[in-house]
């Protein structure tokens, strides 16, 4: 049988399970990515868990997105997670190394190896031909010990790629035309498989650009092949003997198709506040700016830097323009300081930042109220900036540039310049000193988590009783993000290790009475969501899951879950609902009181979950597999995993990953 990429990878992967499209599918990780911003849960449910060592072959846990230290909380936090690391045999990356997704793409990724990351853009290491997968904390903290990964079998989403780019066009443009296309759900349950005889033209950074927002579309992760492209950057990293081919085989086939002639793109821009808003520049060319940004997981290598460099050289950002710039590894740094890049953009009225998020997460560099914002992020969510009524736009780092030096919004083709032509110098190897290997298993086992005043245990969750009466307390529409659930930014993540504070966020984007509402009924009596499509689009962050759980959060009935946000809530035993009937939707209000009876029965019983209301009668559906629905009973996987603890079946029963044969042919 001829086997494309995608199915290469997942099949030199599976545990068990696959087959068609949604059936059960367990695989196995090779490797783990957590940052900051979620990595102190994943640590805290290590500790939790009791476990000695991680058990892939590699883990790394980045600081790139709490860089503000505001007061003492960021940086008790990040004492946190370098001890975590030192304890169960972690690499760390300390702050300002760099971004989780630019880093691990230079110093650990590998073709044909799968990578389970606790952020949402992981799949962007797909740029090289790895497995990679977005997800909770929780699930990768039990992949570091040892697990394999439940999820669904995706379809296969083939897109062809064919002609090159024009001058004014670049990565960023491919990926908006397939949201164009496709929208934000447009990839939910599949991997996007990019192949065709364009693909000898576009980098392995450009690849990265375009597997990031993949997220974007709702894909479970995005895959190019590996080939001579791959083998050039892992060349270019001293890494050579990491490259391996993996190309489809002829005649292989795909669920769905597409075709992109490169040739025939245009510079494209997402309008607020939405990834899926795409137009083409010109259509809203001439609307003022008062920031234009560059940098971000979403346009992460030095070219995007250095044609931004060489728009603005010589010329300067005229007043009333705030002209940011977000370098997104120490290497890229260096290369723009050793190429006089740097001091070009500097020249030219840049505000150069720390390498690290920053400002696509709201972590500073927030734009004012009323003001346009052009930003090379990933994301345009409302008030994922960091200012609550934003006016974000997505582009190209050519768009921006160009944009910053007249104020308005330009298509570039337009600038009057020929198009800078580049040629990527030396690769400067740095020293490793800000990347800290794993401590030898005996040291590791003297080593006492570092705990400041903020960094609280999880809190015990109780089983889902049997009968549930409860008030719905939020009723809202489609395509809710993960940022209006649980906001970003400096205000609320430096809590992100202290749940029972952090809760005081949720939804406040959505209804700031919520909080209150929720703590007057009480965590006990427990509360349910009312949601449209697409529910929880966006973030990893499971926090999103944890702080409404902690409130009183038992149920959320939806038309549609966005995968890694509905995995969240299971994880922390929200029961996610889908509507049979979508039109139900309508037949629901907020404060209307749900009553279901005899849950675990029906929940076993495989069939639908009928609630009653004062007004209506409303029939759901779950399709959750059997270890899913003994989560959900449990309360939640840590108490699923204590129990298994208690009969011997859990996580330290498991085969050392060691002992794994993890070079099964591709």
């Amino acid at each position: 049988m001829a086997l494309s990429v995608a199915q290469k990878l997942i099949e030199s992967h599976r545990v068990n399970g696959g087959g068609p499209a949604g059936a059960p599918l367990a695989l196995r990780i090779d490797q783990t990515l957590t940052q900051d911003a979620t990595g102190t849960l994943a640590m805290l449910s290590l500790e939790a868990m009791k476990l000695d060592r991680v058990k892939t072959e590699v883990s790394v846990q980045y600081v790139d997105h709490n860089l503000l230290q505001l007061d003492n909380l960021n940086a008790e936090d990040h004492l946190f997670l370098e001890s975590a690391c030192r304890r169960y045999g972690i690499w760390y990356s300390r702050p300002g190394n760099g971004i989780s997704h630019v880093v691990h793409m230079e110093r650990f990724g590998r073709p044909g190896k799968s990578l389970l990351g606790s952020d949402s853009h992981t799949p962007a290491a797909g740029s090289l031909c790895m497995l990679a997968i977005g997800a909770g904390g929780l699930d990768v903290a039990l992949a570091m010990a040892g697990e394999s990964y439940s999820t669904t079998m995706p379809a296969i989403f083939g897109v062809e790629l064919t002609g090159s780019l024009p001058d004014w066009v670049s990565a960023k443009d491919v990926i908006l035309e397939m949201l164009r296309r496709h929208g934000v759900a447009g990839g939910v349950g599949k991997i996007i498989e990019y192949h065709g005889s364009g693909l000898r033209n576009l980098t392995a950074m450009d690849r990265h650009v375009i597997a990031n927002m993949g997220a974007e579309l709702g894909a479970t992760t995005s895959v190019f092949p590996s080939d001579e492209m791959t083998l050039a950057f892992l060349a270019s990293q001293g890494r050579e003997q990491d490259w391996r081919e993996i190309s489809a085989d002829p005649g292989c086939g795909y669920d769905q198709h597409d075709h992109i002639d490169l040739s025939k793109l245009e510079p494209l821009i997402a309008k607020p506040s939405s990834p899926g808003k795409v137009v083409a520049v010109r259509e809203v060319q001439g609307e003022e700016i008062a920031q234009s940004y560059v940098g971000s997981s979403a346009n992460p290598g030095w070219r995007d830097f250095a044609i931004a460099a060489e728009i603005v050289r010589g010329k300067t950002v005229p007043p009333g323009i705030s002209f940011d710039v977000n370098p997104t590894s120490r290497q890229v740094l260096q290369m723009l300081i050793n190429d006089g890049r740097l001091g070009a953009l500097v020249a030219a009225g840049a505000r150069i930042h720390q390498t690290g998020c920053n400002g696509c997460i709201g972590m500073g560099q927030a734009p004012a109220i009323g003001r346009n914002s052009l930003r090379t992020t990933p994301r345009n969510f409302p008030g994922r900036s960091g200012t609550e009524e934003d006016s974000v736009f997505l582009c190209s780092p050519e768009t921006a540039a160009a944009s910053a030096l007249v104020g308005k919004i330009i298509d570039p083709r337009t600038l009057g310049i020929a198009y800078p032509k580049l040629s990527q110098p030396a690769i400067p190897h740095l020293p490793s000193s800000l990347l800290e290997p794993p401590l030898p298993i005996e040291q590791a086992r003297e080593v006492m988590l570092v705990k400041g005043s903020n960094i609280m245990s999880l809190p015990e969750f109780d089983p889902l009783p049997d009968e549930l009466e409860l008030p719905v307390l939020l009723k809202m529409g489609d395509d809710v993000s993960t940022d209006e659930i649980m906001p970003a930014g400096a205000k609320a993540l430096p809590y992100r290790s202290n749940l029972q504070k952090i809760a005081d966020f949720s939804f406040e984007r959505v209804d700031p009475t919520y909080v209150d509402r929720a703590r007057a009924i009480g965590r006990e009596a427990g509360h349910a969501v009312i949601a449209g499509e697409n529910y929880g689009q966006g973030s990893s962050r499971e926090h999103a899951a944890a702080a409404p759980r902690y409130l009183g959060l038992r149920i959320v009935i939806a038309k549609s879950f966005a995968r890694i946000h509905r995995q969240n809530l299971l994880n922390y035993g929200i029961l996610p609902l889908l509507f049979v009937e979508p039109q139900d939707y309508d037949r629901l209000k907020e404060n209307d009181t749900l009553r279901v009876r005899d849950l675990s029965h029906k929940l076993d019983g495989g069939g639908k979950i009928v609630l009653e209301s004062a007004s209506a009668t409303i029939e759901t559906h779950h399709g959750m597999t059997s270890d899913q629905i003994e989560i959900i009973l449990a309360g939640g996987v840590v108490n699923r995993r204590r129990n298994d603890r208690r009969k011997g079946t859990g996580y330290d029963a498991l085969t050392p990953r060691s002992s794994i044969d993890v070079e099964h042919d591709i």
